[in-house]
């Protein structure tokens, strides 16, 4: 058997993703999730998640580009924000207030530090966040259990041209940075998808990234219980939510020897 973390994001975006997400956790089909602090939602569904504490991984979802960030006055659309990453730069002060706000909104809610921390559209990697993120994650959790890193690089050429711009944005970097202030990070990611496909177009695909995951690989997914009109993939997250929830998905978990498991064990220092 491998072990792979599979990690719902999108935490608190909207009640059908948070209530997706908890029926999974209750059926045992996840191994973590990424929340999205700068919600209105996120107090009311912290309390909601409680009874999984220190049972599946609950990190932050880094964010920079939701409706959330933007109403916040910091996000920018996912382009634009790629674009100002390398010119003219993100200013240094602005980033590490925002970095340090989102882990205060988490800890607000939570009661403990994140588990791992991420972000949304993989900003966390991006030139001008990850030496920031990477110096407050350092600075805040000197010791104990420490948030692991997601490093958005694509396993096998997965995902295509996204994948590998995906990869492109500073995968390697982050990870480096990470290592050199004594962070652990989940260093492969899996479940590039282009929200297109059907219910039996998405399971092809899990059965493929189960199969070609490494031990320790970590697989991202986006279920919503219900397709939100305001949501721009809801059909495809209920889609995901699904096949998630269904019998096939535990075949298909034997089928590829895989077990589901956190990242907060798989990543602990050896004593």
């Amino acid at each position: 058997m491998k072990s792979v973390i599979l990690c719902a994001d999108d935490y608190a975006l909207n009640e059908s993703v948070s209530r997706g997400i908890v029926a999974l956790v209750e059926a045992g089909r996840l191994s973590a999730t990424s929340v999205m602090t700068l919600s209105p939602r996120w107090a009311m569904d912290a309390a909601v998640l409680a009874p999984w504490r220190g049972r599946i991984d609950v990190g932050l979802h880094l964010d920079w580009t939701s409706e959330f960030a933007l109403a916040a006055g910091h996000g920018a659309p996912l382009g634009a924000l790629m674009r100002r990453s390398y010119w003219p730069g993100l200013a240094p002060a602005q980033v590490r207030t925002e970095v340090q706000r989102q882990l205060d909104r988490f800890e607000q809610h939570w009661g403990a530090p994140p588990d791992h921390v991420d972000g949304h559209q993989h900003v966390q990697q991006f030139p001008g966040l990850r030496q920031a993120v990477v110096d407050i994650l350092a600075q805040r959790y000197p010791s104990g259990p420490r948030p692991y890193l997601r490093i958005s690089r694509p396993v096998a050429w997965q995902g295509g041209l996204k994948g590998r711009v995906i990869a492109g944005m500073g995968a390697s970097a982050l990870q480096r940075l990470a290592r050199s202030r004594g962070l652990a990070v989940a260093p492969f990611l899996s479940g590039i998808d282009e929200f297109q496909s059907d219910v039996a177009g998405y399971a092809q695909s899990m059965s493929r990234w189960l199969a070609e995951a490494p031990d320790a690989c970590l697989i991202m997914c986006h279920p919503a219980l219900a397709a939100e009109p305001s949501d721009e993939i809801g059909p495809a997250r209920l889609r995901e939510w699904t096949y998630l929830s269904s019998p096939a998905f535990v075949a298909a978990l034997q089928q590829a020897q895989v077990q589901l498991a956190r990242g907060q064990t798989l990543f602990a220092p050896t004593p």
